[in-house]
């Protein structure tokens, strides 16, 4: 075989494993966030449509702040209505920056995207049927800027 072949086989083999070690996605959605502010009182809502009571999720939150966003970290308050109408409330804090100011996302131009676990350990829907989402600001400001986005991500758990 010649180089070229070798090194064509190498990449090839290379980018199957890859993609087959990472996780699969059932939900990514991001909504967009006032751009003169998100107000304590806006929730930016996602649904979920749940056919498996058994599958393991890891949830996580997804964030794109630019870098004029003026604190450190951002709480976010996380309300889950389940299909039989009762809800779950969660608080999660963000940290977003180091003490320095430097940002612990991945920036790109003046955007960081951040992504956080809502709960350690993966989880199990515990009903079939429609979830809805409500993630709000959970900070003192009653208006925070220089959120871009807030994203839910839920994959597939390698732990089943």
């Amino acid at each position: 075989m010649t180089r070229k072949g070798i090194k064509t086989l190498t990449l090839l083999i290379a980018s199957i494993a890859m993609t087959a070690c990472g996780k699969g996605v059932y939900y990514d959605q991001s909504l967009a966030v006032d751009e003169h502010g998100w107000l304590q009182t806006d929730s930016l809502d996602f649904e979920v449509e749940v056919d498996d009571t058994m599958q393991l999720y890891d949830f996580l939150v997804e964030v794109r702040n630019n870098v004029q966003y003026p604190y450190s970290n951002i709480f976010l308050f996380i309300n889950t209505t389940f299909p039989d109408g009762s809800i779950a409330r969660d608080t999660l804090e963000c940290p977003l920056a180091d003490d320095m100011g430097q940002w612990y996302g991945k920036r790109a131009g003046r955007y960081v995207d951040s992504r956080y676990r809502i709960r350690q350990g993966s989880m199990r829907f515990p009903m079939l049927g429609t979830y809805r989402f409500s993630i709000s600001n959970g900070m003192r400001d009653s208006a925070v800027n220089g959120v871009k986005d807030i994203g839910l991500r839920i994959e597939y758990s390698n732990k089943n």
